[in-house]
């Protein structure tokens, strides 16, 4: 039989259904072998993406403030206007952004720490989304990472927190208590730049880049100086809690005498947690050694203590009366201990990553790591000072350049010498074996 199109030469009929299934696979490992087109990803217009973050980054931070200031009004017979309500709000708001209002009894501009690291936190997370709307992490390539993108996305942020930051002013500035429109945006502008730029760099890549062509040391040393800042704040913390769980009664007795219901005494507590990261940077300074003053007849240090008139606020029920006696001189020792810690770590990880690392860069980096501490540190205690009205209370806080001085060196002599011990027991420990 001769054969046809749809018959193979040996004489198998074959169908065009499967002749087609046959060459299928032929053309799908042709498309796989072809580069495939990628279709440009489409994004949001700089201007919207940053209005929509930095609104929900405003919104979000405000609204504890507004459920607080509800609550401490919330059983009062005559109860408060909802205007009344925005406007304090409003100003605890500006306050965590650090914009002072002028009040009857004095300028007020002591930050709520708590709040405040929660408009950072948002406004951070407003630059990253604004900066993955408009693409800043994407680029082709053969082509060099440009840092403009992540630059436009957090100056976006800023100047839409800036406006944010102007209309709060506006609202909040009335009989009694007086806002600065232009510092408010100006705050605003620095604080929503700083910290929207950081969320953008970090969402495109930016602040690796930058880590990876910093040199060895300095990395080293930044990293150890900020797990020393923070095990130095973190012994000021518990020390905070330890101070007020044995004054729990006094600490009680002072929310009791609001004689406000359980929405009241709730609002004062969430409002003692929003100063709880200001007080625990007093502690830190307590502990550091330069101590704090609350006011202008307020001192207290380990070596002096001088009590004068305080506001009735629950925190502050737990402060010492007297020097340091006992076991409380053992407490002073708890930064120096975070230094040890920190160049025991410091000596581990890079031993670990490097056994035949130098000692040279390694103690190097031990006592760089005492002026970044002491300038984390330093910068805290600052931003936890500030004044509660006039007259006694114009000065509350710590005295930022004194504590982060000792700090510094104390970090440094801490960490070089646990970084030393460190090494020569691992080397010890590596002849053994």
């Amino acid at each position: 039989m001769p054969t046809t199109p749809e018959e193979p030469d040996d004489g198998v009929p074959t169908r065009l259904a499967d002749r087609e299934t046959v060459r299928l696979p032929i053309q799908r490992r042709a498309v796989r072998g072809r580069e495939p087109s990628r279709r440009p990803a489409r994004r949001a217009p700089l201007a919207l993406a940053a209005v929509v973050n930095s609104l929900w980054a405003a919104v979000v931070s405000l609204a504890p403030t507004l459920a607080v200031v509800w609550m401490l009004f919330a059983l009062d017979s005559a109860g408060a206007p909802l205007a009344q309500v925005l406007r304090l709000g409003l100003g605890g708001w500006l306050l965590a952004h650090w914009v002072p209002i002028h009040t009857g009894i004095g300028p007020v501009s002591l930050a709520p720490l708590g709040l405040t690291l929660i408009a950072a936190w948002r406004v951070y997370r407003a630059g990253v989304h604004t900066s993955r709307a408009i693409g800043a992490r994407a680029y082709h390539r053969g082509t060099p990472w440009s840092p403009w993108p992540a630059a436009r996305a957090g100056v976006a942020v800023g100047v839409v927190y800036a406006c944010l930051g102007g209309v709060a002013a506006l609202i909040a500035d009335h009989k009694g208590s007086e806002v600065s429109v232009v510092r408010a945006a100006l705050t605003f502008a620095a604080f929503g730049l700083l910290a929207g730029s950081l969320g953008a760099f970090a969402e495109a890549r930016g602040i690796a880049r930058l880590a990876g062509r910093t040199p060895r040391v300095l990395r080293d040393a930044t990293r150890t100086g900020a797990v020393a800042a923070l095990l130095v704040l973190g012994a000021g913390a518990a020390t905070t809690g330890m101070a007020v769980a044995f004054s729990g009664g006094d600490a009680s007795q002072i929310i009791d005498d609001y004689h406000t219901g359980i929405a009241g005494q709730v609002g004062l507590v969430v409002l003692c947690a929003f100063f709880a990261p200001d007080v625990t940077a007093w502690a830190a300074s307590y502990l550091v050694g330069p101590g704090f003053t609350i006011g202008s007849e307020t001192f207290i240090s380990a070596a002096h203590v001088s009590v004068g008139p305080l506001p009735a606020v629950p925190l502050l029920a737990g402060l010492p009366s007297s020097p340091a006696t006992g076991y409380a001189p053992l407490l002073l020792g708890l930064p120096l201990a975070a230094a040890l810690v920190a160049g025991w770590l410091l000596a581990r990880r890079s031993l670990r990553n490097d056994p035949g690392r130098s000692w040279l860069p390694l103690l190097g980096a031990a006592v760089l790591a005492g002026p970044v501490a002491g300038m984390l540190v330093a910068l805290v205690c600052a931003a936890a000072s500030g004044s509660l009205g006039g007259g006694g209370l114009a000065d509350v806080g710590p005295h930022a350049g004194a504590v982060g001085f000792v700090a510094m060196f104390m970090i440094a002599i801490g960490t070089l010498l646990s970084t030393t011990a460190t090494k020569l027991a691992l080397r010890a420990k590596r002849a053994r074996e």
